[in-house]
């Protein structure tokens, strides 16, 4: 996978070949987030990331890890959750119901992922919480990822990844956002 590294958001929409219609607005808008914020980065284009295979070569270039981001529901469609978690650790549903008292969780469906998080399947990041102005959306993190200077997270499409500091994640980041982190602690047994 051909990938590049950047300082910071690119100076237009319309700065790479391989993206006939530019970079997405929903892309654009994360950049101009994180600026107001203040939080620097670095960036990563490439190729459409679809696996976490796709990803560990991007972790190579980033030299951070990009973990896993779930978007989850309970059967009724009502509670929705972002759940963070390393890459190479299995998702046991049963592990993470238990600790935050909710019943049975499965993936949730695309177009409230959309609605919520303005991103796509695949796209899904802690970034995606910027949209999640109305707070539908619960933050659930692996305590494993606290443990890391930085943390790789797709700006809304999977096309690039930026490799941010964890600490503006869990700290700047979310406070502007308005979400919380829950952490939990997941081993990937049953």
């Amino acid at each position: 996978m051909k990938t590049t590294l950047y300082d910071g958001a690119p100076e237009r929409a319309n700065d790479r070949a391989d993206l006939p219609s530019g970079r997405p607005e929903q892309e654009m808008r994360t950049y101009r987030f994180l600026a107001r914020a203040g939080i620097t980065f670095k960036r990563a284009d490439h190729d459409m990331a679809e696996t976490m295979e796709d990803c560990r070569e991007i972790e190579k270039v980033l030299k951070a890890p990009i973990c896993k981001n779930l978007f989850l529901c309970n059967r009724q469609k009502t509670d929705f959750y972002l759940l963070l978690m390393p890459g190479d650790k299995p998702f046991k549903t049963k592990e993470i119901t238990k600790q935050i008292g909710s019943a049975r969780l499965s993936f949730g469906p695309e177009e409230f992922m959309w609605e919520y998080m303005n991103c796509h399947q695949g796209s899904a990041s802690v970034l995606g919480l910027m949209n999640d102005t109305q707070g539908k959306v619960r933050l659930l993190v692996d305590e494993d990822l606290k443990k890391n200077p930085y943390l790789g997270a797709h700006p809304c499409i999977n096309t690039s990844t930026l490799k941010l500091h964890t600490s503006d994640v869990f700290g700047k980041f979310l406070e502007l956002t308005g979400h919380e982190a829950t952490y939990v602690r997941l081993t990937g047994q049953a």
